[in-house]
């Protein structure tokens, strides 16, 4: 156990001086397991994760969904999106605020990417809120919290990930996902509300459109509905399985982008590069995190953990009171897609002991994981849109994010305590 604490000190040194989470995780499961057990047997270890992992077919769905996110973000297709949201909301007080939400959340049904949700939409919902003089606060807040929604609304890359490293069925999580995305907006939209009523000045309205334009505009985004239909229907209709869906979604956002976009071959080359960085970037902290976690077994802290947690004797709800709020904690100071590879090893068996669907779980994992996005200090989501926008202070971007902060705090408590919202779909499939 003593082995184990000076293992987390360690990490999160080596976190601390900016060496990547992969790379981190890997040398203190190394050095920590070469401690416990020997350097042969963690020297051994370490080419035999590799290899089962990298050869292990269930992620082989990640690629496709990437690069498909990756065509989405690069088509033109969230402008249009946008554009629709707007003509419908944006006459309302903080109207583009809203739209900027609603338009992220459409955008996430065929992307799957927190990121590129967020890379897109501040090139996109910001200009346009600021050509209105909105605050940079409510501007930036909903940019940053619209792009949460791409790893909840389905397909997520995070669901996918998810469902691998503790096979959950991935089709149940995509279904699982629909309505707590929908929820997840609804909450949002309250936040936005608020912060129109107080500070009525950074939150103009814009002028109402005639019903013709929102014909028209609602019409310009049939790509993004007719990409969506087919692949997750497809999926859900059993005509071929999440790993072909994503081949099938990255076809058809390559034909988007080719006759959309003007797509040359310089910029689909660019394309597939990204997608393979972050690919490969997924893959090393996956390694990272699977070479900690068995660490973290031999030392004993998994079943100590599991055991003091239980020990509370807090009841079901509480206890994952409690996972959460550690949740809560280390989001402020881990990246999201880390944060989950290394913690879902150590509380997925706890969720289990306690009877809970692992779907169900599955999903307030990522709403965790989804907040840890937009707090302080590390929210990625905070620091795209700082490397985009870089002339708004980071103090006035988190500002703007934290009313977003509190409304993701009460998803979660609502998906804890009303598991329904999770579980009645993936139920209407089995």
């Amino acid at each position: 156990m003593a082995t184990a604490l000076w293992g987390f000190a360690a990490l999160f040194g080596l976190l601390a001086i900016g060496l990547p989470a992969g790379f981190a995780m890997a040398v203190v499961g190394f050095c920590g397991f070469a401690a416990i057990v020997g350097v042969g047997p963690a020297a051994a270890l370490a080419g035999q994760i590799v290899y089962d992992n990298a050869t292990n077919f269930s992620f082989s769905v990640l690629p496709m969904f990437i690069l498909m996110g990756t065509l989405i973000a690069r088509s033109g297709l969230s402008h249009e999106l946008f554009e629709a949201a707007a003509a419908f909301l944006g006459h309302r007080r903080a109207g583009l605020a809203y739209a900027t939400v609603l338009a992220s959340g459409a955008f996430s049904a065929v992307c799957g990417s927190s990121a590129a949700t967020t890379a897109t939409m501040v090139r996109v919902g910001y200009p346009a809120m600021r050509a209105r003089n909105y605050g940079d606060e409510i501007a930036t807040g909903a940019v940053a919290v619209g792009g949460t929604l791409g790893i909840l609304i389905p397909p997520s890359t995070v669901m996918i990930l998810y469902g691998v490293l503790t096979e959950t069925n991935i089709l149940h999580l995509f279904a699982a996902g629909f309505i707590p995305g929908g929820v997840a907006i609804l909450c949002h939209f309250v936040a936005i509300w608020v912060m129109g009523l107080l500070f009525p000045d950074a939150a103009p309205k814009a002028e109402r459109v005639a019903w013709a334009r929102r014909g028209r505009a609602v019409m310009k985004v049939w790509g993004i509905v007719l990409l969506f239909v087919v692949m997750m229907g497809g999926i859900y209709l059993g005509i071929f399985t999440p790993t072909e869906g994503g081949a099938v979604g990255a076809a058809g956002a390559l034909l988007f982008a080719a006759t959309k976009g003007g797509l040359s071959l310089r910029e689909f080359i660019a394309i597939v590069e990204e997608a393979t960085r972050t690919t490969a970037m997924m893959f090393v902290i996956l390694f990272g995190a699977v070479y900690l976690g068995n660490f973290l077994e031999v030392s004993g802290f998994t079943s100590t953990l599991g055991d003091f947690v239980v020990g509370l004797d807090l009841g079901a709800s509480g206890t994952m009171l409690v996972v959460f709020g550690i949740y809560l904690v280390l989001g402020c100071f881990i990246e999201s897609i880390s944060m989950m590879f290394l913690t879902v090893p150590l509380f997925f068996p706890i969720a289990m002991a306690l009877g809970f669907d692992p779907v169900w779980f599955g999903i307030l994992v990522i709403v965790a994981i989804e907040i840890s996005l937009i707090t302080p200090p590390i929210g990625l989501n905070v620091f795209i849109m700082r490397g985009l926008i870089p002339w708004v202070p980071l103090r006035t971007m988190f500002l703007g994010v934290t009313p977003f902060v509190v409304s993701s705090v009460v998803l979660l408590l609502l998906l804890l305590f009303f598991p329904d919202l999770v579980t009645f779909l993936p139920g209407l499939l089995k």
